[in-house]
């Protein structure tokens, strides 16, 4: 008779050798797979540094060219340079109020103050900041920091997302950028950070700066609209007239006087009861941000790029993408709000009441330290977890209470 070689496992102690060796392996394909496509994504990420540094190239000459012009054009050429003009055949920027010379900060004399020159581009507007220095009396700067740390692992993980990242390679990471970026136009008393428990350690080293009573500690993730919404129902209890400023920390931005200029033109807008948004011109049809559909002007004198917010659009495929910027009237949607903190809870009100319910509920308390803990832990995890944009910006939108800001520097979420 033939023998027949059996198949099964081996038993024992070899047998228990063989399983466990398998098992390693496995996970070590899992790693290595893991660890290669995190080495394509960051050489995607470098890939777009290097669009942006061309862009941002792009838009110094275009503000050196709009400097001569300035000059030659008029003997009473006070200090500021123009809003280069976006990407787009139907639109035309004009000169913004809020651009200068100098980041962050540059003192405007007071004849300048309120001087005007035509801009090139066919409209008049004030040609320079119109506060001495580059804060902006009752602003609040939120700056949302949360992240699972899953995009770029394993160089970013759960407890060191990429906003504690120096990704630009400066010394600086992507959260101490953002400060260092927004710092011109508040102040540390006037900046908040919201963020997890896990991240609140690091974020204190990287800011020194922050006070501890302005980072908001977050129990648990409940995306955009509770982070924001909490620091707007406290900060409004702090400030009744705050005009706050939503801006992730994990941006990269080229184009810092660009970028102050189109946020000190969204703050005039919000204080005329208006949730703003900042629309960026799209250098290429991506699909990783959302669209924003530019509406009719509005017409204020101190932001005369603001327009309303037709619609917004969800992060379409390449073929949508490109047909949306074939128009001309659409932006990259960065997430970035600015309005009144009052403002922005009547929305909540309206569109969210059990989520503006609970927030009002936490902040009402938020200065008793046993108190607030206490209702976090009965409140917090009760709350709907939705962004911002789908929570208030949409419906509010088409009611015609939300505007954009187009604007002219680079941007990498």
């Amino acid at each position: 008779m033939y023998s027949v070689a059996s198949t099964a496992a081996p038993s024992g102690p070899a047998g228990q050798a063989t399983i466990d060796s398998n098992v390693v392996q496995g996970m070590f394909h899992q790693i290595m797979g893991a660890v290669q496509k995190s080495h394509i994504e960051i050489a995607d990420l470098r890939q777009e540094c290097a669009e942006l540094r061309l862009a941002n190239a792009s838009l110094e000459r275009q503000v050196r060219d709009g400097l001569q012009y300035n000059f030659h054009a008029s003997r009473t050429a006070t200090p500021g340079f123009m809003t280069p003009a976006p990407p787009s055949p139907q639109l035309r920027a004009k000169l913004s109020p809020f651009l200068s010379h100098a980041v962050p900060s540059i003192s405007v004399s007071p004849e300048s103050a309120s001087a005007y020159r035509p801009s090139p581009l066919g409209d008049n507007a004030l040609s320079s900041y119109p506060f001495g220095l580059r804060d902006i009396p009752g602003f609040y700067v939120v700056i949302p920091a949360g992240g699972a740390g899953t995009r770029l692992w394993p160089l970013s993980r759960e407890e060191h997302p990429k906003f504690l990242l120096d990704l630009t390679l400066k010394g600086r990471s992507l959260i101490q950028a953002t400060w260092d970026r927004l710092l011109p136009l508040s102040s540390a008393s006037r900046t908040t950070v919201v963020a997890g428990p896990g991240h609140i350690k690091s974020i204190r080293e990287q800011l020194p700066d922050l006070q501890s009573d302005n980072l908001f500690c977050e129990p648990g993730p409940k995306d955009s609209m509770a982070a924001i919404g909490l620091a707007a129902a406290v900060l409004a209890k702090r400030d009744p007239d705050a005009v706050i400023g939503s801006f992730a920390a994990d941006h990269m931005i080229s184009g810092d006087d660009a970028f102050l200029s189109a946020v000190a033109e969204a703050v005039e807008v919000a204080r005329k009861d208006y949730l703003v948004t900042i629309g960026i011109a799209p250098s290429h049809p991506s699909t990783g941000f959302g669209y924003i559909r530019l509406g009719e002007k509005l017409g204020i004198k101190q932001a005369p790029n603001a327009r309303l917010v037709a619609s917004f659009k969800e992060k379409p495929d390449a073929r949508t993408a490109a047909s949306y910027i074939a128009t001309g009237i659409y932006r990259w949607n960065a997430g970035m709000f600015v309005t009144k903190a009052t403002f922005l809870l009547e929305l909540l009100k309206e569109y969210k009441p059990e989520l503006h319910a609970g927030l009002m509920r936490i902040a009402d308390v938020w200065d008793d330290e046993v108190a607030r803990q206490q209702t976090l832990s009965e409140v917090w995890a009760t709350l709907e977890k939705i962004p911002i944009d789908n929570a208030v910006a949409e419906p509010a939108a088409a009611e015609g209470r939300v505007a954009v800001v187009p604007a002219t520097f680079g941007a990498i979420s």
